[in-house]
């Protein structure tokens, strides 16, 4: 193993890019499991306001064929998020996540997780190269289950700085445990390097859909999803960003969003994202034949005093016979302004 993967010589390093670039393609696995438990389930659905029963009732996962209560399909977020904070205080101290722009979201889902799950987590820095005014970065993270096989894939699209330290005014509402000598104190090992890219993982089960999911022959291209309007208060961005472990003040701070050039606070990207989800889900009947879900993040949702509308909609864009999947168009607009770019998810249907 080369030196510039231990742990010890990356903080020697005085250039967090050429860091950061010296990084590309190499693996790390988190030292420690997480488990998915049932009221993290439920507190996470209710965040993002997924509906469907089988988030919330065991009786109505098992009536769909699962073993144990149904996580909502974003919900890898909550503990990728601890195992991206770890990798990149590790390999990249001198990015901090709470300073980063979420832009891209790319979720390939081979299974549901479910309540009782003990998962792990191996992490990739894909790319590195200076763009938008920063340094845009994409993480790759694979979840994988107890039998070591893939559970979840994601690309996560990111813009940050390596400003060094935090200005003072923003270090005083940084909340508490969000920085990384604290997260640092209150963790296991630090994540080991497991080698290259190349190298490949176990092969993943793919869950077929079951026969709850809509069926194939009932949809058409070009069919309209029922479309969906919320209203977001500032309180679901705060409720969120603890249900979620997301400390960015830009999401709860009006100082700290008009210091980063905002008219107000933003909602977190995988909030709105989370929020899209059910649209899908409720029309789909079995939320674990969501396969993939694609989004591109192009316009912050500003919450003002008074809250927002944001107003979802879906079309069947493409359908294939022989795979019997479905592709899926999704919009989003917060008050009139849209807010994904390209945004697609791919179900399977019965």
């Amino acid at each position: 193993m080369s030196s510039i993967h231990s742990t010890s010589d990356t903080t020697a390093v005085t250039d967090p890019a050429a860091l950061a670039v010296s990084m590309v393609g190499c693996r790390y696995r988190s030292c420690d499991y997480y488990e998915v438990g049932r009221e993290k389930i439920r507190e996470y659905a209710r965040a993002v306001r997924n509906n469907h029963p089988a988030h919330w009732s065991e009786d109505a996962a098992a009536a769909l064929g699962y073993d144990s209560l149904l996580a909502p399909p974003t919900f890898g977020a909550v503990p990728g998020y601890l195992a991206y904070a770890e990798v990149l205080d590790t390999i990249l101290p001198g990015y901090d996540l709470s300073r980063m722009i979420h832009t891209d979201q790319m979720v390939e889902l081979h299974r549901p997780l479910l309540a009782g799950d003990r998962i792990g987590f191996e992490v990739c820095l894909d790319s590195f190269r200076h763009a938008f005014g920063g340094d845009l970065m994409v993480l790759r993270q694979t979840i994988l289950d107890q039998e070591d096989r893939p559970v979840v894939t994601s690309r996560t699209s990111m813009v940050g700085r390596a400003d060094g330290t935090l200005p003072d005014s923003l270090d005083a509402v940084v909340m508490h445990g969000a920085r990384p000598e604290a997260r640092r104190a209150h963790r296991p090992a630090d994540p080991r390097y497991v080698g290259p890219v190349t190298e490949p993982l176990r092969e993943a089960r793919t869950v077929p859909a079951s026969e709850h999911a809509r069926r194939f022959d009932t949809v058409v291209s070009g069919e309209e999803l029922p479309p969906r309007m919320l209203t977001i208060s500032r309180g679901d961005l705060v409720n969120y960003a603890g249900v979620a472990g997301d400390p960015n003040p830009i999401h709860w701070s009006d100082e700290i969003a008009a210091r980063m050039g905002q008219e107000t606070i933003v909602a977190q990207g995988m909030l709105t994202i989370g929020l899209s989800v059910d649209l899908i889900t409720t029309w789909l009947g079995d939320p674990g034949a969501l396969r993939a879900y694609n989004v591109r993040l192009t316009s912050p949702v500003h919450v003002g005093a008074t809250g927002g509308r944001i107003q979802f909609r879906g079309r069947v864009k493409h359908l294939d016979a022989g795979a019997r999947t479905a592709t899926v168009a999704i919009t989003a607009e917060h008050d009139g302004h849209k807010i994904f770019g390209r945004a697609t998810a791919e179900v399977a249907l019965a």
